[in-house]
């Protein structure tokens, strides 16, 4: 059999497998590409597949890094069934929509600017249409319930503990007289999340993808709810918001947990906390409804003390475009959860052009921020962005809660493999950048003795029982001008290492050309801070 790794390979997004089993296709995931332009124009490239060939696509959970691309695979001529756990399903019902109307969105806004540029129309990835056409394949299925999808292949969903309803993807295939495990850990969840039950324990595969958001970093260990009270009492007192750019599918809900027990427990005033987000409001009410997901935790103060964790008085919603520009001429502090959670797109964007030039409001990370996104950018430290046209200086306070990221960090990865009795024959480690998944590879092959290889997009392996071999990508990543682009970078970064010694080497000797060199190196970076700033306007 053959798996050919079509995203999430050297990056967090575009999650998509194409496994290869006899003379039948599957797709684990087919995922949006999100970050920056370079990544994104991965989203418009011709399938590496027959669409109409792919027999089953199986979903790990509903975020769109993982569910984004399927309403273009099935305008593309896919016909067979999504194969999704209940909530999942649920789930994707209202983001797949809405993913429609920020694609038909972003076509009108280019159209317009591309007409008065003389440029050629663009059509939208997928219409909002398009996208509830492709709800019509998805199969719901429940956790732990295996089912036979052809005469090759067995498919069972585990329990992930990442997002409700999300799962690992366990695919037991017959081929050849050989029968194969293999395990897709989809996004794997931080244990003892609120709501959320913890990431089931898995003791065998023959093969494991593995993925490594967080693979080289451990979540601050203080509580991140003490910090949530901290940062919301610090900008009350300063009389500015809080502003908290959430993902709307998970982390909005886990914020809304731990908000009403700082409530309850006197910890924060009781100032008014608004959604503006359809899609989070949506979800909400989707997690309302999917109680028998929740832990014991939850489940017993929904129904022993008649308690809902995502209502409380202070709670608000923003759902017209109206109500959400009212939340701009508030007279006093509010906690703002809004969309998009890398703030790139969306009602975001408002409350940070309202915001971020004020020095008495706090803009709260609590997820992670992929390369290129804005709200990657703003946690470097950038001084001055842009939004929605106008110039916008930096003044706000910038923080970030890992202790609230979705993702199991490095410990916890680790933790959650040696529950393995039976050793894989490879980890294959995907959904991470490379400075956490080389190291990632590493601590396994040194704690656990087990093979490991970091796929490249459009890397394929065959599997032949527990033999693997590797088939490297002919594949050129990205765009030839940006493939370009990166290796006179590359090349700097190697001559600046030399520089870098010598400047080293020229202090040692004279202390007294530090300030000299260092005014110089800040030339340097307005220089090209500027060159960005031209070209891009």
């Amino acid at each position: 059999m053959h798996l050919t790794f079509l995203g999430a390979a050297g990056m967090v997004t575009g999650s998509s497998y194409l496994l290869e089993v006899g003379q039948k296709k599957f797709l684990v995931d087919c995922g949006m590409f999100q970050g920056s332009k370079a990544i994104t124009a991965l989203n418009r490239r011709p399938f590496l597949y027959n669409p109409a060939d792919i027999e089953a696509v199986f979903l790990t959970h509903a975020h769109i890094d993982h569910s984004g691309l399927l309403p273009r695979l099935c305008n593309s001529g896919f016909k067979g069934t999504i194969y999704a756990t209940k909530a999942t399903a649920e789930l994707s019902s209202i983001m797949l929509p809405d993913s429609g109307h920020i694609q038909e969105f972003e076509a009108e806004l280019a159209n317009r600017k591309g007409q008065r540029a003389g440029r050629k129309p663009i059509e939208p990835l997928y219409t909002v249409d398009e996208a509830y056409t492709c709800l019509q394949q998805f199969s719901p299925m429940a956790y732990d319930t295996a089912i036979k999808i052809s005469d090759e292949v067995t498919l069972t969903f585990r329990e992930a503990g990442h997002i409700l309803g999300s799962s690992m993807v366990e695919i037991v295939a017959a081929e050849n007289g050989e029968t194969t495990k293999i395990l897709f850990s989809g996004d794997l969840g931080q244990p003892d999340q609120p709501i959320i039950r913890n990431p089931a324990v898995i003791e065998q595969a023959d093969y494991l993808i593995l993925e490594s958001t967080y693979g080289d970093r451990i979540h601050d260990p203080s509580d991140p709810i003490e910090k949530l009270a901290q940062y919301i009492n610090e900008t009350i007192e300063q009389g500015g918001n809080v502003i908290i750019p959430s993902f709307a599918v998970g982390r909005t809900q886990t914020l809304l947990y731990n908000l009403y027990t700082l409530f309850k427990e006197g910890l924060i005033p009781k100032i008014p906390v608004i959604i503006d987000s359809p899609l989070a409001i949506s979800a909400t009410e989707i997690f309302l409804k999917n109680s028998q997901e929740y832990d014991r935790e939850a489940y017993d103060l929904l129904y022993k003390d008649q308690e809902h964790p995502l209502q409380f008085p202070q709670l608000t919603v923003a759902k017209t475009a109206e109500e959400s520009k009212a939340i701009n001429n508030l007279d006093h502090p509010a906690i703002i959860i809004s969309a998009s959670g890398m703030a790139d797109a969306g009602r975001i964007l408002h409350h940070l052009k309202h915001n971020l030039w004020r020095p008495e409001s706090t803009v709260l990370f609590v997820g992670y921020q992929a390369q290129g996104s804005l709200g990657r950018r703003l946690l470097e430290g950038i001084k001055k962005v842009r939004i929605m046209g106008e110039e916008i200086t930096v003044k706000a306070r910038i923080a970030n809660l890992e202790g609230f990221s979705a993702h199991a960090d490095k410990d916890q990865l680790t933790t959650w493999l040696s529950n393995f009795t039976s050793k894989p024959a490879n980890i294959f480690i995907v959904h991470g950048e490379q400075e956490m998944s080389e190291p990632f590879a590493a601590l396994i092959a040194d704690k656990f003795n087990i093979p490991t290889y970091i796929p490249k997009y459009g890397d394929s392996v065959t599997l032949t029982g527990r033999s693997w071999q590797i088939e490297p990508s002919a594949i050129i990543e990205f765009e030839p001008a940006v493939q370009q682009l990166r290796e006179v970078l590359d090349e700097m970064e190697k001559e600046f290492g030399q520089y870098r010694s010598k400047m080293e080497d020229l202090v040692l000797i004279n202390g007294n050309k530090l300030q000299d060199v260092l005014k110089r190196i800040d030339k340097i970076r307005k220089f090209i801070k500027k060159t960005l700033s031209d070209l891009w306007a």
